[in-house]
């Protein structure tokens, strides 16, 4: 192998082990794109040797293809991911009656960032739908939500 295989080689497993940390630190749900693009910036001088001024501006060409969010392959299939009593997560085919806490937890994805990696519609159900029905029932059934906030402002006078 002639020197410059083994300096191509050695420039590529160094922009490997960047790409490494930027993806790990992007996976976290605090950050921006401008953070994650800020860190690259950083990381490529000091694990290449490649002057800054030239990352930069290297960077800021690839940013709009870096932005883009790929769709994710799901776990099981989307049209049997909702059923009467249980929806299934996409990310690993486990059914639950309501999914915030699962992603949060197992996955750290918000509702949003969930619909979004899937390409789901905003009012894709996250609620199994009986679950929901129960639910509603029940409130209505407790008097939740009927009452008139202008009755209840003249019984407090009253009561003065």
């Amino acid at each position: 192998m002639n020197d410059k295989d083994n300096m191509d080689n050695q420039s590529q497993q160094s922009l490997d082990a960047v790409a490494q940390v930027v993806a790990s630190y992007a996976g976290r749900t605090d950050i921006t794109q401008d953070d994650i693009l800020s860190l690259a910036q950083r990381l490529i001088p000091v694990f290449t040797g490649i002057p800054s001024h030239t990352v930069s501006h290297s960077t800021t060409t690839i940013a709009p293809n870096a932005v883009e969010t790929p769709i994710v392959k799901p776990a099981i299939a989307i049209e049997k991911a909702v059923t009467d009593d249980k929806v299934y997560c996409l990310c690993c085919g486990k059914g639950f009656t309501m999914l915030k806490r699962h992603l949060k937890a197992e996955h750290g994805l918000t509702e949003d960032e969930y619909r979004t990696t899937f390409g789901l519609a905003e009012d894709f159900p996250l609620v199994a739908p009986k679950y929901s029905e129960r639910k509603a029932a029940y409130a209505k059934k407790v008097g939740l939500g009927k009452y008139s906030r202008d009755g209840e402002a003249e019984q407090g006078a009253a009561a003065r």
